[in-house]
């Protein structure tokens, strides 16, 4: 028990630092005002149907309270439900509680044969019969899943109502937030409806109701300093080449004339130097959904206000010389996708959303129809423009919209991805140096393990003339994390009655690990739980008790801590070292082409492994190693396994040019040897050189170099 009384200690710390004292009495009961539009007052209101407000709602009736979820829209589940099917979750056994819930509840759909119309369970590589969970799936089925749980657990949820953001005259709050004594005690809507509750969670993606109430937030990036951090502010030199520019593209409307001005969408400076903050937004885009399917494909429509300069900087940089898909298509179950940005030039539409956080709901309409408008065109684009390869054009020919999803929106996604707006500056600000365990992180409500994940933030004019990324990093934190519940909960002076699941008090650094949809589920559970004891206790939310608070998330199922059977990525790498015979890590591989370094999937040797990004073309790694002597050696290679890996990775064994193996591996299945470790041949090999390396060439998936091993075999004895 050392650990949970350090965290109990630096939590009573922290909140006494804040000079924090409980409320005044009766301050967060629930309060109508007679006269006005009103509704029965609720224990717990949650304002933003989200995944994370879902979770909170489910929690929230099974702990007995009274609950209202307000969702602005027509959907619920958020992204979840508006096409970000590819789970990006990290280490998966982390994910606990109504989160993983949500996962074992899609698995449970897809185990039924009638769920698959246009796709079968034995061809689809992300279906496994013996799963207990399954993380990829299509939008509908997202939705109808979360709409089952709220109706199970009893939550009622109202659809279309948006809260009142009217600014008031005396301060930040809005119009929408009424407060007494430091406690929030309704919220009215634009249409004058009005909810009260002694506790409020803002599940939003963009923290309107945070906002509303006057807590204090952070829009952009920090710089380095303000925490000190290492992967904070402007990112020009660790911008990962997946996303950026690989080739010389002239940035101007008359090339090679600056005079004539910037092309659509570069960011005109002055520029920050790295590690400064500024006021840039990571890049949004839509997910979308596609199929090839001829039964379930809808042709990509031309918007009408088409405007064909908007991609002159993806026509040159295919005329430069990258052919590379400017699209993520991941695919999920009936021949579906969720299509992401990749490359240089594709659906994320950089540097246009830098309002949208404090906008008001018309400016942020027109900026969700300007990126609507921008993707809509980029794929009409890619199908039939003369300026794109024909490669490209006949690899997009395929592709439509599906006739089955997204109905109501012109079979579009219904919501755009904002992947990062508000950040609330709380009682605790998670940084860094919480992912990377640097620090104690007190008060754990759950966990991360997703790469500190920034997309592009802005298009910028190199130092020789030509057009560049910047903002995309890419880091592993090197395994789960724990998160505060005091990133949760706003000071006290500013609101002793609300929590923050998704807008959570961090640096824009580690929020690109934290803003993960079964994060914030994880989340969304933990908040609803605090809520409620909070409620019991007739205390402050910055006053729940934590040893409680940890006890019934445990006894729900959450995963607050890595153990050393908490999962694969909750251990260090295998020590080369106490491996026996010859070891060859990664590091000290000859790696020909663009490998990218990751700790992100357990298993692997050392300090990492390399994977090839999922991307075709000659990548290979060899590994070399002179032996003393001749004589029989086992042969194995270690990688990180994982369901999206390559099924039919090459391997081949070579000693002085000499070729004494080739045969293909499956790294989707965990090797037999320590969850490390994959047999590939006992071999008799000469002494001196040998070498083995591993391909992507004609694989299906991501291909994992890691390490090999040559171990002298020993004959058993005669019995």
């Amino acid at each position: 028990m050392p650990m949970l009384t350090t965290i109990i200690a630096l939590l009573a710390s922290a909140v006494g630092a804040f000079g924090l004292a409980p409320p005044p009495a009766g301050a967060a009961a629930a309060v109508v005002v007679k006269g006005e539009p009103e509704s029965a007052p609720y224990d717990i209101v949650i304002y933003g149907g989200t995944s994370a407000g879902v979770a909170a709602g489910v929690q929230a009736r099974r702990m007995g309270k009274t609950v209202v979820v307000i969702e602005p829209s027509p959907h619920l589940g958020g992204l979840s439900s508006s096409g970000l099917g590819w789970t990006d979750s990290g280490n998966k056994a982390v994910i606990g509680g109504i989160s993983r819930e949500f996962y074992q509840r899609i698995k449970r759909h897809y185990d039924d044969p009638a769920s698959w119309r246009f796709d079968t369970p034995d061809t689809y590589r992300f279906y496994r019969a013996g799963d207990d969970a399954m993380w990829t799936f299509e939008p509908h089925v997202a939705e109808r899943t979360f709409r089952e749980m709220c109706r199970e657990a009893g939550v009622e949820v109202v659809y279309g109502e948006r809260l009142d953001r009217t600014p008031v005259a005396d301060g930040p709050r809005v119009r929408g937030v009424e407060m007494r004594d430091g406690a929030m005690t309704r919220i009215v809507m634009e249409s004058g409806n009005a909810f009260a509750a002694r506790v409020f969670i803002d599940a939003t993606y963009e923290g309107d109701l945070m906002a509303g109430a006057g807590v204090r937030y952070a829009v952009g990036r920090e710089p380095n300093t303000a925490y000190g951090e290492a992967i904070n502010g402007v990112q020009r030199a660790l911008n990962t080449k997946s996303h950026r520019f690989m080739v010389d593209v002239d940035p101007y409307i008359a090339p090679g004339d600056p005079e004539s001005g910037l092309l659509h969408g570069i960011d005109p400076g002055p520029y920050p130097a790295d590690g400064q903050g500024d006021h840039r937004v990571q890049a949004y885009c839509y997910r979308m959904c596609l199929s090839k399917d001829p039964d379930n494909r809808v042709p990509f429509p031309k918007p009408a206000s088409y405007d064909e300069s908007l991609y002159e900087l993806l026509f040159r940089n295919f005329e430069a010389g990258d052919l590379r898909l400017p699209l993520k298509m991941d695919m999920m179950p009936n021949g579906k996708t969720d299509t992401n940005n990749q490359g240089a030039v594709s659906t994320d539409y950089i540097g246009q959303n830098y309002a949208y956080p404090d906008a008001s709901y018309a400016e942020r309409e027109r900026i969700e129809e300007q990126h609507r408008t921008y993707q809509m065109g980029l794929m009409w684009t890619l199908q039939t423009h003369a300026r794109v390869p024909a490669e490209i054009r006949d690899r997009m020919a395929e592709w439509g919209l599906p006739k089955n999803e997204f109905e109501g929106t012109g079979h579009w996604p219904h919501q755009i991805y904002v992947r990062e707006a508000r950040r609330m500056i709380g009682a605790y600000v998670m940084t860094e140096h919480d992912c990377r365990r640097t620090r104690v992180t007190p008060a754990s409500v759950g966990m991360g393990s997703y790469n500190m994940d920034s997309h592009n933030c802005m298009r910028w004019v190199t130092d020789d003339g030509t057009v560049q990324n910047e903002g995309d990093v890419q880091l592993s934190p090197g395994g789960p994390y724990m998160i505060s519940y005091l990133s949760l909960v706003p000071k006290r002076e500013e609101a002793s009655n609300l929590l923050v699941p998704v807008c959570v008090s961090s640096s824009h650094a580690a929020y690109g690990s934290i803003r993960m949809e079964p994060v914030f589920m994880i989340l969304g559970q933990s908040a609803a739980t605090a809520a409620s004891i909070a409620i019991d206790r007739g205390l402050g939310v910055q006053d729940v008790d934590y040893a409680e608070l940890r006890a019934r998330l445990l006894g729900d199922g959450q995963v607050l801590e890595a153990t050393p059977d908490g999962g694969p990525s909750s251990r260090p790498g295998l020590d080369p070292g106490t491996v026996p015979g010859v070891v060859i890590d990664d590091d000290n591989a000859e790696l020909i082409g663009d490998w990218v370094t990751s700790t992100s999937v357990g298993g692997y040797v050392a300090r990492g492994y390399r994977h090839d990004d999922g991307t075709r073309g000659a990548k290979r790694a060899i590994y070399r190693a002179t032996l003393a002597e001749a004589g029989a050696y086992h042969v194995r290679v270690s990688y990180a396994p994982h369901p999206n890996r390559g099924s039919n990775v090459p391997i081949t064994i070579t000693s002085e040019g000499r070729v004494l193996l080739e045969t293909r591996i499956d790294q989707r299945q965990t090797p037999p040897i320590d969850g490390v470790w994959l047999p590939i041949a006992q071999l008799e090999l000469p002494a001196g050189p040998v070498s083995v390396t591993i391909s992507n060439a004609g694989t299906d998936g991501y291909v994992i170099a890691d390490a090999v091993q040559f171990e002298r075999a020993v004959e058993e004895p005669r019995r």
